[in-house]
């Protein structure tokens, strides 16, 4: 299996030459090949994380696509024939098994109303909170860690890698960081994946890590 991070919060998992796409957002630029999708899942309505028209050129593309999200996911795009997923449902693509966990969006403020989100875990080895820290309750082999965003401390993406203890870890939700940011955070992940053996790799959009590469 095979995953690329682009920019912000979009991955794409490749398997067997089929792939899912997670978050196709506004602030996307490089992710250009939009063959092969047999799925799309979108994790919430934020537009970082839902680009009506880079998912309906997805879509168009791939006429055999099928796409998950939240109920209010669907609202945001009507014309697009979806499955509406929340926590606890399982769904499979093939070559993608797909367990869906959590509800809801991590609190920005508390004047500012909740939304509906999903996490997802993919073939029982990658998993992708969406925006929010719902713990995947089962062992996780890679993580997509966000690291920056109005929701979250540093302390909350700290607590939670160590909660899930994935063997390898790589940052998401990160456009809002400069470079110096990115190295502040990046030496965070380093220092406490390492504490319980984890491995934490920064990726810059268009990178990929290969589970056949990985122990």
């Amino acid at each position: 299996m095979n995953i690329t991070k682009y920019e912000h919060a979009c991955v794409v998992v490749e398997e067997q030459g089929k792939k899912l796409v997670i978050d196709p957002g506004q602030f996307i630029t490089s992710l250009q090949d939009v063959s092969n999708v047999v799925a799309v899942i979108v994790t919430h309505m934020h537009g970082d994380h839902l680009d009506p028209e880079k998912l309906r050129a997805i879509m168009a593309a791939n006429p055999g696509a099928r796409f998950f999200g939240t109920a209010e996911v669907a609202k945001e795009v009507p014309d697009i024939p979806f499955t509406a997923v929340t926590g606890g449902i399982a769904e499979s693509v093939a070559p993608f098994k797909l367990a869906f966990y959590g509800e809801q969006h991590a609190q920005i403020h508390a004047s500012i109303p909740a939304i509906q989100n999903v996490g997802v875990l993919v073939n029982d080895l990658f998993y992708y909170p969406g925006d929010s820290l719902t713990l995947p309750e089962v062992p996780v082999k890679i993580l997509a860690l966000p690291i920056a965003a109005p929701w979250l401390r540093s302390g909350e993406a700290v607590d939670f890698l160590l909660a899930v203890k994935p063997h390898y870890v790589f940052p998401t939700h990160d456009a809002i960081l400069s470079d110096v940011g990115h190295g502040i955070y990046n030496n965070f992940g380093e220092r406490y994946a390492a504490q319980y053996g984890g491995t934490f790799t920064y990726m810059r959009p268009g990178e990929s890590m290969s589970t056949d590469d990985l122990q």
